[in-house]
């Protein structure tokens, strides 16, 4: 009977510190998850406080086009007040509201760059294109938090599926965190036009 006992404490004493074991992987990977997710963050208000610069430099230009200069402002504001922290990172739709605002921002914002290559003034002007060069750099490094983000999501979003991890995680409540995906219509090839 005691020989029973010392085998289950034992075997119950193993299994608390298996459990242990677990619960303190799958948060050092949460943790990881939100850390790329303040990375990406960052790199997304870089860009958002590039932006005034830009639109005041453009607006400098004589007859600049005064809707595409509207549109880059208004999705600028909007992408800005869509907020997302780690907290919801595990909701799909509210992860696609923001990747959508950031997305309409990033087509803004490509639609100026492709203005202004109608105005060789300001194409001339340095403080213009050193706003460019930060602008492209920034985008850069959007794209590559973005894929630090997924690939860290992914190693998170295994690990909670695994089996015994699995049942480890649905016990203390990890939940799946979504990725960023291709915008819609990136799968197609942009038509190009030199007819003009």
């Amino acid at each position: 009977m005691k020989g029973k006992l010392i085998i289950g404490l034992v075997i119950v004493g193993l299994l608390v510190f298996f459990g242990i074991s677990v619960n303190n992987g799958l948060v050092e990977k949460e943790e990881a998850v939100e850390g790329a997710w303040a990375q990406v963050e960052n790199q997304y208000q870089r860009r958002a406080d590039l932006i005034p610069n830009l639109v005041n430099t453009v607006k400098g230009a004589a007859n600049f086009e005064q809707e595409t200069l509207t549109s880059v402002i208004e999705a600028r504001s909007k992408a800005t007040s869509v907020n997302i922290n780690a907290s919801d990172l595990s909701d799909p739709a509210k992860f696609q509201q923001f990747q959508q605002a950031q997305g309409e921002l990033s087509g803004a914002l490509s639609r100026l760059l492709v203005s202004v290559e109608r105005y060789p003034e300001l194409k001339a002007n340095s403080n213009f294109r050193d706003l460019q060069s930060q602008l492209e750099g920034t985008e850069n490094r959007i794209s590559t938090e973005r894929k630090r983000f997924n690939d860290t999501a992914q190693n998170y979003n295994s690990s909670i599926r695994k089996f015994p991890t699995s049942i480890f995680a649905s016990i203390g409540g990890f939940e799946r965190k979504a990725y960023f995906e291709a915008d819609q219509g990136a799968e197609n090839a942009p038509t190009v036009d030199f007819g003009n």
